[in-house]
């Protein structure tokens, strides 16, 4: 459980954050069919995101990629394109190469107190500033983080990926 306090903080500030939304619709950034989250940071989209409720505009970390023993700092900006009440939740795997460490459901709301953030989560802009201590003593390897993400009416917020060695 200890790993998820470590991982779970590069893809939280994507989950609490968004792009921009165009008449209700979300326009989203896909560079060259790339599913990259944009910014500095290994985050993917699992699928296209333009049906997502939560927009990225942005994610940048530093350093990229994360070290362990050091200070890890996450900003991120997007637009969310409706509240988010309580009740919404994560579906989070995280792999140490081909071995699954955690496979559970989250409370979104639980977890966004991690970043500083409530429910219900409002429309519109929102941007996370947050610094996160890595441990020294992460185990070297692979790791692979998936979180799909939804609202309590089980509408897509979004869903991402990081693959993180370290």
């Amino acid at each position: 459980m200890r790993l998820v306090t470590v991982l779970l903080p590069l893809l939280l500030p994507v989950l609490a954050t968004s792009k921009s939304v165009s008449f209700g619709k979300q326009e989203t950034l896909i560079v060259d069919g790339s599913l990259k989250v944009p910014g500095a940071n290994p985050l993917k989209f699992c699928q296209d995101p333009s049906d997502n409720i939560l927009a990225i505009q942005n994610v940048n970390l530093a350093p990229n990629p994360p070290t362990p023993g050091n200070t890890l700092s996450i900003e991120a900006v997007g637009l969310f394109s409706q509240d988010i009440e309580k009740g919404a939740y994560i579906n989070l795997s995280v792999k140490y190469g081909l071995i699954t460490l955690i496979r559970q459901t989250a409370d979104l709301c639980e977890q966004l107190k991690n970043v500083d953030q409530d429910c219900p989560v409002k429309k519109g802009e929102t941007k996370i500033t947050k610094d996160v201590e890595l441990p020294k003593q992460i185990p070297p390897g692979t790791y692979s983080v998936l979180a799909d993400v939804y609202t309590v009416d089980d509408d897509r917020i979004t869903c991402l990926e990081a693959t993180v060695v370290f």
